[in-house]
């Protein structure tokens, strides 16, 4: 899949029928859209949720006028919608979670609004929580899932069931069957990794590469397997060790960590389906998110004899255009367009 058409903003060739935010923590992404859901610009603001000022709805709507102002000037009345950490305690309004399973009726129906300053209607994406004994949540990575889901029938994907991973500072793993979000688990493997580097002693005899080492990663994948009985506790400090003993080089030791702990990530996954009668080895699968993290994630999956992962494009863009499609905002015959 390619990126959608995009032209360069104030030379609109065609009407706007829908304004969509993916606003999350640490950043706000505006797409407007035409009536056929082709992106017509899109604009980025370092306005996440974590760093809109203080001042409540007032700081909010500010963020939100200062995105998306010109666009209401010129086509005032054009729906809006948005979703990510938003919708969360912190953000503009709470937009509860829906408990999986879940689709996107359910996050349809979950929706709830906001008036702006200037008298804005915005439809806010509610996330979802699976309930038990250790409750997960995902708010953001739901609309994704749901613009993910054309893709399912381009890699084989059965009735069974559909395996989509969303790489990140908080990767998560759903299992998706007939369109619903039936369960899921995140992953603190990206946090985990800065946390390491930036405050132990591993990072201490980092230093930075001049490309990545491919060879120092899957090093680290291939220890993680081998270690799953050990653990990830067992294994970590061995990156520190093989630097001290001068079989791993300065510069591979924060690629020998990416590894390992995407690697024991895997393993915990592996485990998790092998308890529902299903394997990771030859699964087929789809990944989204950033181009070069999602392409860690394949190498790492191929080593656990999982070849087929796919990365999807514009998932964010798509599934934000199918939920107001779904919501009635905009028609709902009509798809985002994607140029050649």
């Amino acid at each position: 899949m390619t990126n959608p058409t995009r032209i360069a903003p104030d030379t609109f060739t065609a009407a706007p029928a829908l304004i969509a935010l993916d606003w999350g923590t640490t950043s706000l992404r505006a797409y407007l859209y035409d009536a056929h859901g082709a992106l017509l610009t899109t604009r980025s603001r370092a306005a996440g949720v974590m760093h809109v000022p203080a001042g409540g709805a007032r700081a909010f709507d500010a963020a939100f006028e200062d995105a998306c102002g010109d666009w209401l000037d010129r086509a005032p009345g054009v729906p809006v919608l948005a979703a990510g950490m938003v919708g969360s305690a912190q953000g503009w309004r709470e937009a509860p979670y829906v408990e999986a399973p879940a689709g996107v009726d359910a996050l349809v129906a979950g929706i709830v609004t906001i008036e702006s300053a200037r008298g804005a209607t915005v439809s806010i994406v509610p996330g979802v929580i699976a309930t038990g004994e250790l409750p997960d949540v995902m708010r953001g990575e739901e609309t994704q899932i749901v613009g993910a889901l054309d893709e399912a029938s381009s890699i084989g994907a059965d009735h069974s069931g559909l395996l989509i991973g969303l790489p990140g500072t908080h990767a998560k793993w759903a299992w998706v069957k007939r369109g619903l979000v039936e369960r899921f688990q995140t992953f603190m493997t990206g946090e985990l990794f800065g946390a390491l580097r930036d405050h132990t002693i591993l990072g201490r005899t980092m230093r930075s590469p001049e490309a990545p080492d491919r060879a120092a990663f899957l090093r680290g994948v291939s220890v993680a397997r081998g270690a799953q009985r050990a653990g990830l506790l067992a294994t970590i400090f061995s990156t520190r060790t093989l630097g001290l003993t001068g079989r791993l080089a300065p510069q591979a030791q924060g690629d020998y960590l990416s590894g390992l702990l995407i690697g024991h990530e895997l393993n915990a996954l592996d485990a998790m389906l092998a308890e529902r009668g299903v394997a990771l080895a030859n699964q087929p699968l789809l990944l989204i998110g950033d181009d070069a993290l999602c392409a860690r994630y394949a190498a790492a999956l191929h080593a656990f004899g999982c070849p087929h992962a796919r990365v999807v494009a514009d998932a964010t863009e798509r599934g934000l255009w199918r939920i107001a499609s779904r919501a009635g905002l905009v028609r709902a015959d009509s798809a985002p367009v994607c140029a050649d």
